[in-house]
């Protein structure tokens, strides 16, 4: 795997923010991309499957933007190897990590690693980014980090996260990894803010786009209304002051599944045993 290097990045301004973002070819990830890079002082990093998909969304970001100091990184976020070298390979800081990758497959799969496709990128990705990136974020403090996650969150089954008993449904799996999403984000507030590493997760816009279509429903936001709330919270100062909460449309939502401290550790240690080969299933 090759990083794809803007022509600054050999000369990076020492006061820049960078940022990190996961599906980033996407509609509204690259949306995402482009209004972070279009912020001042910004330097952005693409985290992206396919190096054709990537190298476009860089150039249509710094031709959009001015800013030079755009690039991509290329990584399969559901598998964990690809995780470990991504930030084996990192240099310098990083500020804000917005988690946003995810897909919806129609029918179940499974990643080389044999988990399920859903639960593998839209949770243990998520997780094992913020894991694998947390001693960057603690250096680089203060910093944040935003999950990407969804009001149309629930059913998680922690006895069967990955559809091995239950009939696979790529609409449940979708809501259940949002869910997921959700906790992890109090999970990882908990054990972080005293880093000041602050946490949130939030529900981007309606918008319309290949996991949406996947899903069977469309979306009546553009790309950049979907974009604004987690650009909002990696740039305005609330989302560094507050950690472990809910947002939609930039104000702060009630999250039920967040306060079942229970069930969030029990979510947090089952995916700890998928990263250190402790689970059996």
């Amino acid at each position: 795997m090759m990083a794809f290097p803007s022509p600054s990045s050999n000369n990076r301004n020492a006061d820049a923010k960078v940022f990190l973002v996961t599906g980033a070819t996407g509609a509204i990830g690259q949306a995402m991309a482009r209004q972070l890079a279009a912020t001042p002082e910004s330097e952005v990093v693409l985290v992206c499957r396919h190096q054709d998909k990537a190298k476009q969304a860089v150039k249509e970001i710094v031709e959009s933007t001015g800013n030079d100091r755009v690039r991509y990184e290329l990584a399969d976020l559901s598998r964990h190897e690809d995780i470990c070298r991504l930030t084996e390979r990192w240099t310098g800081p990083l500020h804000g990590l917005i988690n946003n990758a995810a897909c919806t497959p129609r029918t179940r799969q499974e990643t080389p690693e044999g988990i399920e496709m859903q639960f593998a990128t839209n949770v243990l990705g998520y997780f094992r980014l913020i894991e694998a990136f947390t001693p960057i974020l603690k250096a680089s403090a203060p910093a944040r980090v935003v999950n990407v996650a969804s009001y149309w969150a629930g059913g998680l089954d922690l006895a069967d996260p990955e559809f091995i008993r239950r009939r696979y449904d790529n609409g449940a799996a979708y809501r259940q990894s949002k869910q997921a999403d959700r906790m992890l984000s109090a999970a990882f507030a908990e054990r972080l803010e005293p880093f000041r590493i602050a946490v949130n997760a939030c529900h981007p816009g309606d918008v319309h786009s290949a996991l949406s279509h996947n899903l069977g429903f469309g979306g009546h936001e553009t790309p950049d209304q979907g974009a604004a709330t987690p650009v909002w919270l990696a740039t305005h100062p609330v989302g560094q002051q507050s950690t472990g909460r809910y947002y939609e449309h930039r104000c702060e939502s009630n999250c039920a599944f967040s306060r079942d401290r229970q069930a969030v550790r029990a979510l947090y240690e089952l995916c700890a045993n998928y990263s250190n080969g402790k689970l059996r299933r």
